[in-house]
């Protein structure tokens, strides 16, 4: 019980667009491919403009991953780190969002289909976002979110399994 209640405080600022649908579709691994330049590896880069994540491996090559960004006016760019890591986290919606859609319950329990942040969330430090999982993966790709980076649950899983508690993330419009 208190370990729920700690991620559901955790994931309290957590901005996210819409709740969460159960539903399934075909995704392809990540891909590795050239990595942005100059960054270190270990590095967590999110092209908004493109809709991908990268996570920076070294020698030239990174881990490709498809993403959803946030919608038109949510956007934000700059750099931070994570700061918790959360397997099937309980959500609460942020001010904003509850205002934007007043039927939300107050809280959603982690697992459920209607959770938003899917398998796993990892929090961003210094502001309201993180990058999770999702049960609507139809919305992976698109401008979607609150300014959250949403991923298909099998990537989320992956990348939280590559990264700690401090890796750098980078999020830039170009």
């Amino acid at each position: 019980m208190l370990r729920k209640l700690a991620m559901t405080l955790a994931v309290t600022a957590i901005g996210f667009s819409a709740l969460g649908l159960a539903g399934t579709a075909a995704q392809a691994a990540p891909s590795v491919v050239a990595s942005p330049d100059g960054y270190a590896p270990g590095t967590i880069v999110v092209k908004t403009n493109e809709r991908k994540l990268y996570l920076v491996l070294g020698e030239g090559r990174a881990l490709r991953y498809p993403v959803g960004v946030g919608k038109a006016g949510k956007q934000w760019a700059g750099t931070t780190r994570i700061d918790g890591k959360y397997r099937q986290p309980a959500w609460a919606p942020p001010a904003e969002v509850k205002r934007d859609n007043p039927s939300i319950p107050d809280v959603i329990p982690g697992g459920s289909p209607s959770n938003p942040m899917g398998v796993a969330a990892m929090t961003l430090a210094g502001g309201e976002y993180a990058i999770h999982g999702t049960n609507r993966p139809n919305s992976v790709g698109g401008y979607v979110s609150y300014g959250c980076v949403r991923m298909y649950n099998q990537d989320i899983t992956d990348l939280f399994d590559r990264v700690e508690v401090g890796t750098q993330v980078v999020v830039t419009a170009r």
